[in-house]
């Protein structure tokens, strides 16, 4: 099984609160990718660091991730699985984040799980296997 990686992780990361490579090297066996959503996610998030210096850091740490773990393209059978999962969560009332969605979609997709900090969304995608790293 593989791992689909949530941008929250990557924020720890940056925050220096987990180690990621660490983290990655425990997991070597399983196959690690992000949503191409989490990419967006982290190069947003260069575009918002106010200070050229901080932007320079964040930017070099988004850069070097996007090239170590492979992002997965929003495709036709994401899509379908998408529109899946949005329905059974609007059916049971309960909502979760648009990206979060795509990102969940694209685990569910693949037959991965999520390796995540944000507990509060995909545990409520029924079957989708989710890890905080």
């Amino acid at each position: 099984m593989g791992t689909l990686i949530d941008t929250s992780v990557f924020i720890a990361a940056e925050r220096g609160e987990i180690n990621l490579d660490h983290v990655l090297l425990d997991a070597e066996d399983d196959e690690a990718a992000m949503a191409a959503i989490t990419a967006s996610e982290l190069l947003v998030g260069v575009h918002l660091v106010k200070s050229a210096v901080g932007r320079i850091r964040t930017s070099q740490a988004v850069e070097r991730w996007i090239r170590a773990i492979p992002a997965v393209p929003f495709d036709l059978e994401i899509a379908r699985t998408h529109a899946m999962l949005a329905a059974q969560l609007r059916t049971s009332g309960a909502a979760i984040g648009a990206h979060d969605l795509i990102i969940a979609a694209t685990a569910v997709s693949l037959d991965y799980r999520i390796a995540t900090r944000d507990l509060r969304s995909f545990p409520k995608i029924r079957g989708l296997d989710v890890v905080r790293w």
